[in-house]
């Protein structure tokens, strides 16, 4: 820092990291962290205590591929025939459709709920009953579902309470007694166990449905493969593995029954066409026999039997298309419905391509997806849009393709009808009797024809309902699972004290950021390149502001005491060409220890037989008259203003061998005052009568009144206090220098405790810095050194006696 004058230059300290004072902040608050980390084990025992355990329960099925098995599409692509991990979430869905939950939930014992009250939480009993409830009647639909509390009274009677009136009415009744609550009448049949408190609710099964699939988990166990993992997670694991298995068990018949239904419907189609072609048969051969007769023939020309049989095979393959577009008239239909699912009825030869069948499994499993969305979105939701969008494109391509396949067999038909068409005129050339034979005999082989594969393939669907099985096999069932997997007690714990350990560590981190207070040397060596004269230990008792003592007098073997005459000896370095010293100090504020640091340091001073005086300097709020006793009537005002002379306002302290001059009565004009001659007068009439004069000056943050004093004194000694003068304040001696040219100012830190969680990382190498700094020691680490009065004992020591 440059002054006016031309003195030696200081610099800032050099200061490097230590690492050791950063451990030792946060071990001087590692009870902070202790508190925290104990917390932390608190809440988690809390949250173990009151958090409803969670199992998990698993079964697995075997998927078998409904495509290979009917062998509806031999040269179908691969994609039809693996179960991919989207096929898999669709089966999901199906085991999550209400059919199948709620199929599941009727074989189980859902209409009546157990509890049991603990300290800490509810349990629910399933599958256990503590006592018997008889339903005498109930609504299925609107009935209360409210919380019913019982309490046992006596053998015959039991106290029962409804959540509906937050328990206010209690009613007595007997066992077996009707009870009108909650529109339904139910009793209670057996005893209530005496001990603990139970407590019951009706269910219906639309209430279970939540509970049963959303915990509901479908995965591909094994990757590339056709098992299909299921998992259920619940409070109660006996619920979990019942409802799991009837759940696997309710989509097990259910995929049955579907393919049972499919099959029926290919039976009664069958059925109905051989009605029609046995008919058709008995009207032609009627035709045929009464031909012969009329006409007296019994068997036509052999020559016409070639242009027969090609009359015949023409009339089949026309039997075979109107076959084929009663199939695909039958599919378009029931997509025009498009409200259930298409069913592949058949089981024809070529009435079918590869690119519809895939087409219409892709329209069933969309309308399957649609339906499980609206259990959990409105129709007007996106992703119902979405899939209704998916179901509109997939409808429409299998209306193009039902499209293709009707012009297909109209221009094959229209070919085969210009075949028959010329066979018929083949035939013409016939004489007339054998010609209308052969075509009666024609119609007649046809119509049998027809009806003998109608009935091959009746049978065939026959064979096929009868060995129809599930398309899925269940090969390992839901077993009940005690061991919770929420919450985990290890991981409660490590997770909540380590959160407990980061914020001990965070707070003591916040503290120390949020601190604008000065606390160590290291802290004003960083801040300023004024040179430290020394440190004052904080004194051990509290001390009241309004007496204020010479405690370096009081109690001289003290650790304060010693650290007081270390500023005594520093001082003897400053100023050492001056016979008589004149001390000015000063702080930022009030509050700083200016009077108290002035009255030690006079008293030390005082008992090496110096001759001291001190000085109130401050006009406006000074104390100082209240460490000796005095009453302030006359002083350094009173002399200034003229009203009194030196030697009256002069007072003795015979105790501590310390003259001293009071502030006297509160003048109006302070400034003007201590700006006047007069104090001029009185500091070379007391340089001629004193060694040391000591001035406790106002404080130089506040006012300007110590400014005269300062810029005559032969020292200027600057107080920080620590943990109550800011940072801020330790640039205001650098401030004086530069602006009035001094180069006497120094510092002292008062009230230094060694607060370790406030103290500086950083440590000041001296050897590299020309900071102009005093040597004095911060006492710290002499507490059993035996040295001082006041030596604090070890933590450890608590047994020995003061």
């Amino acid at each position: 820092m440059e002054n006016s004058t031309s003195f030696e230059q200081n610099k800032l300290a050099s200061q490097t990291i230590n690492y050791w004072k950063i451990v030792r902040i946060f071990l001087s608050r590692w009870y902070w962290v202790a508190g925290c980390v104990l917390m932390g084990f608190i809440f988690a025992w809390i949250k173990v205590r009151t958090s409803t355990p969670i199992y998990i329960t698993s079964a697995s099925l075997k998927l078998d591929n409904e495509q290979e098995q009917l062998g509806l599409f031999p040269n179908a692509p691969v994609s039809y025939r693996g179960f991919g991990a989207n096929q898999i979430q669709t089966e999901g869905i199906i085991m999550r459709s209400e059919d199948v939950i709620f199929t599941a939930l009727r074989n189980l014992n859902y209409q009546i709920s157990y509890y049991l009250e603990g300290r800490v939480r509810t349990s629910e009993l399933y599958p256990n009953e503590p006592f018997k409830i008889a339903i005498v009647k109930q609504d299925t639909v609107n009935f209360s579902r409210a919380i019913y509390n019982v309490l046992p009274k006596d053998d015959k009677h039991f106290e029962l309470s409804s959540s509906d009136d937050e328990f206010k009415t209690k009613a007595i009744y007997k066992y077996g007694q009707k009870i009108v609550l909650g529109n339904m009448v139910f009793s209670i049949k057996s005893p209530i166990p005496a001990i603990g408190k139970y407590s019951f609710k009706f269910n219906a099964i639309n209430d279970l449905y939540g509970r049963a699939a959303a915990g509901l988990n479908v995965f591909e166990q094994e990757k590339n493969t056709n098992i299909m993992g299921v998992t259920h997670t619940d409070s109660n694991p006996v619920f979990s593995a019942n409802v799991l298995n009837e759940i696997i068990k309710a989509y097990v018949k259910n995929d049955a029954k579907l393919k049972q239904r499919s099959a029926k419907q290919t039976v009664d189609y069958l059925d109905s066409q051989i009605d029609f072609l046995d008919a058709q048969v008995n009207k032609a051969g009627g035709k045929l026999s009464n031909y012969q007769t009329s006409n007296n023939l019994i068997d036509p020309s052999s020559e016409k039997q070639a242009g027969t049989s090609k009359l015949a095979d023409l009339q089949k393959q026309i039997a075979d298309l109107q076959l084929q577009e009663l199939f695909i008239a039958q599919i378009e239909n029931q997509l025009k419905a498009s409200q259930d699912r298409i069913q592949l009825n058949l089981n024809l030869e070529g009435t079918n391509s590869t690119l519809l069948s895939g087409l219409i499994s892709q329209f069933n499993n969309l309308l399957q997806v649609r339906e499980n969305k609206l259990l959990n979105f409105n129709a007007s939701a996106q992703p119902v849009k979405d899939i209704e969008r998916q179901i509109a494109e997939v409808k429409q391509a299998i209306k193009t393709n039902i499209q293709l396949l009707h012009d297909r067999n109209r221009k094959t038909l229209n070919f085969v009808n210009k075949q028959l068409g010329n066979a018929n005129q083949s035939l013409n050339t016939i004489p007339g009797k054998q010609n209308d034979f052969a075509k009666l005999q024609s119609n007649l082989d046809i119509n049998q024809r027809m009806l003998s594969m109608l009935f091959e393939r009746k049978l065939s669907a026959q064979i096929s309902s009868a060995a129809v099985i599930a398309g899925a096999t269940i090969i390992g069932q839901a077993q009940p699972s005690f061991l919770p997997i929420s919450p985990v007690p290890g991981k409660i714990y490590s997770s909540y004290m380590s959160m407990g350990l980061f914020i001990g560590l965070g707070l003591i981190l916040l503290v120390r950021l949020t601190n604008p207070y000065i606390y160590d040397v290291e802290a004003i060596e960083g801040l300023t390149a004024t040179p430290i004269l020394g440190v004052i230990l904080k004194y051990p008792k509290k001390l009241s502001n309004d007496n204020q003592s010479v405690l370096s007098l009081e109690r001289p073997k003290s650790i304060f005491a010693e650290s007081v005459r270390s500023v005594r000896t520093n001082l003897s370095f400053m100023a050492s060409d001056k016979d008589t010293k004149m001390i000015c100090i000063t702080s930022e504020v009030s509050g700083e220890g200016k009077s108290f640091v002035s009255l030690n340091l006079a008293g030390t001073l005082s008992i090496i037989d110096k001759k001291v005086i001190v000085i109130a300097g401050d006009l406006r709020k000074s104390k100082l008259h209240k460490a000796f006793g005095s009453k302030n009537l006359t002083g350094l005002s009173s002399f200034l203003s003229g009203q009194s002379n030196l030697d009256e306002i002069i007072n003795h302290d015979s105790k501590n061998n310390i003259d001293y001059i009071t502030s006297g009565p509160i003048p109006p004009n302070p400034s003007e005052l201590l700006h006047s001659n007069k104090i001029k007068i009185l500091m070379d009439e007391l340089r001629r009568q004193y060694e040391y004069i000591i001035i406790d000056t106002a404080p130089v943050g506040l006012v300007s009144d110590a400014i005269p004093l300062i810029r005559v004194a032969d020292i200027n000694l600057f107080i920080i206090r620590a943990g109550v003068s800011k940072n801020r304040s330790a640039s205001i001696p650098d401030r004086l220098s530069k602006e009035y040219g001094l180069n006497n100012i120094a510092i002292i830190l008062n009230s230094f405790g060694d607060e370790k969680l406030h103290s500086n990382i950083y440590t000041t190498n001296y050897a590299h810095a020309n900071t102009g700094t005093y040597y004095y020691s911060s006492y710290s680490g002499y507490g059993s050194s035996g040295y001082y009065d006041d030596e604090q004992r070890k933590w450890w020591m608590f047994w020995k006696k003061g």
